[in-house]
């Protein structure tokens, strides 16, 4: 017995090794502040930080997207496929039990004697178990665990791309919707010149030179509204897609961007980052299943050792006593020659581990490089629709001037032809500069990670 008794603390001694190295996080320099950021209170995001712009439109196109996203639902399902993995990786960590049963009957009719017919039942019970020495199995449910919630991550990930599309979608279509309305309105006005120039000539005080003109502007705008029309169509198709929704099934009623509120935001130290953003947490996670995986690729050159018990009852013939078997068995294998395979894993999980490492640093150096831009996209914006806004009241204040005093025949047909098209571009850059702007939030949320925590996320 004293054999046995050391093999069983062998075998427990072993069964605590691990061959995977320990984890370290790789460093990445981060700045110690944003250069483009505002003093002021860090912002705390909301998870649902899209209400911020106070649109109970988008509130709502939001909420539908969540349900019915055809990406976010196709996430959901990676995630099942990750955990039946994770299930599937920790099987190996468990004794494996069979069991069998078996009937056969022969019939023999031999040429002299009397026929006789056998009947066997026979059952059989087995149990197999390996016991993870150098911690192989083990290291194979730790990578499995680690894609998982790299899985949960980039799910994570998705939705904060699905929001952000659909709140760009959604400002984008506003747009072109307050867009039109401008064109309209222009349109209306390239009209009612048109109308006076038609006075004019006839009253010999223009010529057909000025009536060709103001038709062929007339012209133009009729054509702009057309390409509109068919934006506005376009943007609704995409937003329904990006909704799970079939096109020309959703329709916005919200016309203005005005109306909207741009968000202030002011965001935490840089290395707060590395802690909100799901790309970088699923990067790393990435990481820590290579680092097992060495573990598991190391592990393959050493023995393994396996215990199995089995049992059968065999019945000739009904009736008849029925005989039992017990057996146990144990074997060791250990690799002797494997022709460089072994090798190859551990440097092909080392290799794979070293890449991981420089991709989690260019994805957190990315990130920080988001935030600067989207920093840097939020001030520009800003300053361009302050600048833009003057610019269009005083186009427009410089148009209604000219429109009297080209009726007065104080000024020719030329100033105010000029009036109206510097009218026409600086509404149009104005109503694109309230897109930019917040455009440039929805950026700034998302490079900032959303208002997505990932402290219990593991846990789930």
């Amino acid at each position: 017995m004293k054999p046995i008794y050391a093999l069983l603390c062998c075998t427990i001694f072993l069964s605590s090794c691990s061959m995977t190295p320990t984890y370290k996080r790789p460093i990445v320099q981060s700045p110690a502040a944003w250069s483009a950021q505002n003093a002021g209170t860090e912002t705390a995001i909301a998870k649902d930080w899209w209400m911020s712009f106070n649109s109970p439109e988008l509130n709502q196109f939001m909420g539908i997207a969540i349900t019915n996203n055809n990406d976010i639902a196709a996430g959901v399902e990676r995630i099942a496929q990750s955990r039946a993995a994770v299930k599937i990786s920790g099987a190996n960590l468990l004794p494996n039990a069979s069991a069998g049963a078996g009937i056969s009957r022969a019939r023999s009719n031999p040429a002299s004697g009397s026929t006789t017919t056998n009947t066997n039942i026979n059952a059989d019970f087995d149990v197999a178990y390996e016991i993870d020495l150098f911690g192989r199995n083990q290291a194979g449910v730790d990578a499995a665990r680690a894609n998982l919630n790299a899985t949960k991550f980039d799910q994570q990930a998705l939705y904060l791309v699905v929001m952000g599309d659909v709140a760009s979608r959604y400002f984008a279509l506003v747009n072109l919707k307050e867009r039109l309305a401008l064109a309209d309105q222009n349109l209306a006005n390239a009209r009612e010149v048109l109308r006076i120039v038609d006075a004019r000539v006839r009253e010999g005080m223009e010529s057909d030179i000025e009536r060709a003109q103001q038709t062929s502007a007339v012209a133009s705008s009729e054509a702009a509204r057309a390409s509109l029309v068919q934006q506005v169509a376009n943007a609704e198709n995409a937003l329904a897609v990006l909704m799970g929704q079939a096109p020309q099934t959703v329709k916005a009623q919200e016309t203005s961007l005005t109306r909207l509120t741009v968000p202030e935001i002011t965001p935490t130290q840089p290395s707060a980052l590395l802690e909100r953003r799901p790309d970088i947490r699923s990067a790393e996670q990435n990481l820590i299943a290579a680092n097992a995986n060495i573990g598991a690729a190391r592990a393959a050159f050493f023995p393994s050792l396996s215990l199995g018990l089995g049992a059968g009852v065999s019945l000739p013939a009904f009736g008849d006593p029925a005989s039992t078997a017990l057996s146990a068995a144990s074997s060791l294998a250990a690799p002797i020659f494997q022709g460089g395979r072994l090798e190859g894993g551990v440097e092909q999980a080392t290799a794979r581990q070293k890449e991981l490492v420089e991709t989690y640093k260019k994805t957190v150096l990315v990130s920080f490089q988001d935030v600067e831009d989207a920093l840097a996209a939020v001030k520009a914006a800003q300053d361009r629709e302050a600048s833009l806004f003057t610019s269009a009241q005083n186009a427009r204040r410089a148009y209604d001037l000219s429109k009297r005093r080209y009726d007065a025949g104080s000024i020719d047909f030329r100033a105010l032809l000029d009036a109206q098209s510097t009218m026409l571009a600086a509404d149009d850059n104005y109503a694109q500069a309230k897109l930019e702007r917040l455009n440039a939030a929805v950026l700034l949320f998302k490079a900032l990670g959303g208002g997505w925590n990932s402290t219990t996320l593991a846990q789930k």
